[in-house]
C-alpha cells in the first residue's frame, strides 16, 4: 500500500499491474475502505489487460481524517437527517471528485477508465462532467443522480446507516454492527456467507474505523445538488450498473442516471441488492470492460 498527496490531503492507495496498461479507477462508497472493493473483482480486471487501482477517499480507511472541519453532534445529526432540516456540510461530493483528480495527477495518469459505486458513482458523474479529458469510460454502480423527486431508501435502511455514525464500546460490538449492516443492504438471490461478512467487518475495523468521517461524506451526500443536467454533459461511454432490489439507492436511481446521461447503457440485475456479491463479479467485470471497449473504439 501507499499513499500520495492529492488536492491538499494523503490518500492511500493500492495497485495492481503494470502503468503501461490502461487505468482502471475505482472509486468506493459511503463510509467504505478501499477494501471494500472484492480482489476477486480487481484480479480478474488485471487478467483482462488493465492496471487496478482502488483508493480510500477522505475520512475513511487510511487517507486524511478531516476532523480538523470541526466536530459533528452525531445525535443532533441523525435527528436533523430524519426531520429533513437542513445540513451544513464540511465538504462536498466536488470536493472528493477534486481529490480523485489529484490522485490520477500525483500516480501520473492522464486518464483512466472511472468506476464508482455508490456514493463513488456520485464522485464519478461529476468527475466525467467537469474533467471529461481524465475520463476514458464511465461505470456508475448502485448510484444516483440526487434528483429529490426520487424514491429514497427504506425506513430501516436509513434508519440502520444513521446507526453505522455512532461509535459500540467494544471491538466486537463494531464487528456485529458492520455484518447486521451489510446483511441489511445485501443482494437478496445472493446473500454472503455469515462468517465472510464477519471476516471483513473485523478486517474493516483493523484497518479503521471513524463513524464520524462517515457522517461527514453523508452530509456530503446530503448537501449535494441535483446532477441529472450536469450528467447531461458526460461524453465518456458509460454503463450503468444497479440491483432491482437495493434498498439504499432503489433502482430508479440507476434508471434516473442512465436517463440522464446521453448514449448510457442501463443493465439491472435481478436479485442484486447494494453490494458486490462474489457470483455476480462476472457481471461487474463485464459492464465494466464492455464501457472501456466502447472507449477504445471511439
Amino acid at each position: 500500500m501507499s499513499s500520495v498527496s492529492a488536492n491538499g490531503i494523503r490518500l492511500e492507495y493500492e495497485s495492481y499491474a503494470s502503468a503501461r496498461h490502461p487505468t482502471i479507477l475505482l472509486i468506493m462508497g459511503l463510509g467504505c475502505q478501499l477494501t471494500r472493493w472484492p480482489m476477486a473483482l480487481c484480479d480478474e480486471l488485471v487478467s483482462r489487460g488493465y492496471r487496478v487501482i482502488r483508493f480510500d477517499n477522505r475520512d475513511v480507511g487510511l487517507s486524511t481524517k478531516m476532523d480538523h472541519t470541526g466536530t459533528l453532534d452525531l445525535a443532533d445529526l441523525a435527528m436533523s437527517f430524519m426531520m429533513g432540516k437542513p445540513l451544513a456540510a464540511k465538504y462536498s461530493l466536488e470536493d472528493m471528485a477534486m481529490d480523485t483528480v489529484g490522485l490520477l495527477d500525483a500516480l501520473d495518469i492522464k486518464s483512466a477508465h472511472i468506476v464508482g459505486a455508490s456514493m463513488g458513482g456520485m464522485i464519478a458523474q461529476i468527475l466525467a462532467a467537469r474533467h471529461s479529458s481524465r475520463v476514458l469510460s464511465l461505470t456508475s454502480i448502485m448510484s444516483t443522480t440526487g434528483n429529490p423527486a426520487l424514491p429514497q431508501a427504506r425506513p430501516a435502511i436509513a434508519a440502520a446507516s444513521l446507526q453505522t455514525m455512532t461509535a459500540p464500546a467494544t471491538q466486537t460490538a463494531k464487528v456485529t454492527s458492520g455484518v447486521n449492516w451489510w446483511q441489511s443492504i445485501g443482494s437478496p438471490a445472493y446473500p454472503t456467507d455469515p462468517s465472510i461478512l464477519r471476516d471483513a467487518a473485523s478486517r474493516d475495523v483493523q484497518r479503521s474505523f471513524h463513524p464520524t468521517g462517515v457522517a461527514r461524506q453523508m452530509l456530503a451526500i446530503a448537501s449535494g445538488a441535483d446532477r441529472r443536467a450536469l450528467c447531461a454533459g458526460i461524453v465518456a461511454p458509460t454503463v450503468v450498473l444497479h440491483g432491482a432490489q437495493d434498498p439504499v439507492i432503489p433502482v430508479e436511481g440507476g434508471r434516473d442516471t442512465a436517463a440522464a446521461i446521453p448514449g448510457a447503457e442501463l443493465r439491472i440485475i435481478p436479485g442484486m441488492g447494494h453490494d458486490i456479491p462474489h457470483e455476480l463479479i462476472p457481471v461487474f467485470v463485464d459492464a465494466i470492460t464492455t464501457a472501456a471497449m466502447r472507449a477504445k473504439k471511439q
